[in-house]
């Protein structure tokens, strides 16, 4: 009896091992060297949309010294600056001017062509199938075999009162 108990003990030992060791290779080989870095979401953000025209920050928040030189002389009168120093001013709080951002894009030739582009893949598609999955046409789809469909009707005299039998002149063999 002992020895059974110690043969299950190693086995689980064994077990337990086996788990830890598979575990623990998992975990270190998920993880690779390169850590994606971390943006604080709490910090505002710059944010460029026609409806929300003063986002939450600067478009540029580091400076050079040409920027911080600028940025002194728009403390002073602003009819002492060109316009070329009224534009830089202006892309160091925005990337973009109003009509920038209404400027139209080519978006909706790409959307079109993946549009046209599934459809032909799908129009391919059908056509195969057509080709090599679906049977042939029965031959009841005819019109020999419908021509000798409706004349055998019309030999039966089905529904000869309100169908196609009655409106169908026996006696000239035409239609009426």
């Amino acid at each position: 009896m002992l020895h059974l108990t110690a043969g299950r003990v190693g086995s689980l030992l064994a077990r337990r091992a086996t788990v830890a060791m598979t575990t623990s290779s998992a975990r270190m080989s998920s993880h690779s060297h390169e850590v994606a870095g971390t943006v604080d979401m709490s910090q505002p953000m710059y944010d460029e949309r026609r409806d929300t025209p003063l986002p939450d920050r600067p478009y540029k928040d580091v400076l050079t010294a040409a920027d911080k030189s600028l940025k002194e002389k728009e403390k002073g009168p602003w009819s002492q600056l060109s316009n070329e120093e009224k534009m830089a001013l202006y892309r160091l709080a925005f990337h973009k001017t109003y009509p920038e951002m209404k400027q139209k894009t080519a978006e909706w030739k790409t959307v079109w062509a993946g549009v046209f582009f599934l459809l032909g893949v799908t129009g391919l598609v059908v056509i195969w199938q057509a080709h090599y999955v679906y049977p042939e046409r029965p031959r009841t789809f005819d019109d020999e075999w419908k021509a000798k469909q409706l004349k055998r009707m019309l030999d039966m005299r089905v529904n000869p009162i309100e169908g196609f039998s009655a409106k169908w002149d026996y006696e000239k063999g035409q239609w009426k």
